[in-house]
């Protein structure tokens, strides 16, 4: 229907123009297009007869990141492990002895041995470190 109201319009030739086929020298040459992205002032690589390439060109400072579609985006809650999650959920609202809280019976007590605990494991960091290997 739309090419017999073209035909009046473009004339006969011209529509036998735009329906010929490519050449056949297109036709037998199919071109690989290889997609590559280069960092600050390295050299993108050259096209040959049969490949071409496509260069992005990307900061120097863009190098060693994880590519944008890869990097975790939003709030805290969406990147944070499900684990950690969990483990602050098992210890909200813990109050008493024992337990690093303001509030609650003794609760210094707690925070006095999370104290101890962790300088204990510094130095045993530092003594690690310090010692001479045989």
């Amino acid at each position: 229907m739309m090419m017999k109201s073209l035909v009046p319009l473009l004339g006969t030739a011209a529509i036998a123009a735009s329906l010929a086929p490519a050449p056949a020298d297109a036709q037998a040459r199919p071109q690989n297009v290889t997609r590559i992205v280069v960092f600050g002032e390295d050299p993108c690589p050259r096209s040959t007869d049969d490949n071409v390439v496509v260069c992005a060109r990307k900061p120097d400072s863009e190098r060693y990141r994880l590519p944008e579609e890869a990097r975790g985006t939003g709030t805290r809650q969406e990147s944070q492990s499900w684990a950690s999650n969990a483990r602050f959920l098992e210890t909200v609202n813990e109050t008493g002895i024992k337990q690093c809280s303001p509030v609650g019976p003794a609760g210094q007590l707690g925070c006095l041995d999370e104290l101890i605990d962790r300088n204990a494991e510094r130095r045993e960091e530092i003594d690690r470190d310090l010692t001479v290997p045989e």
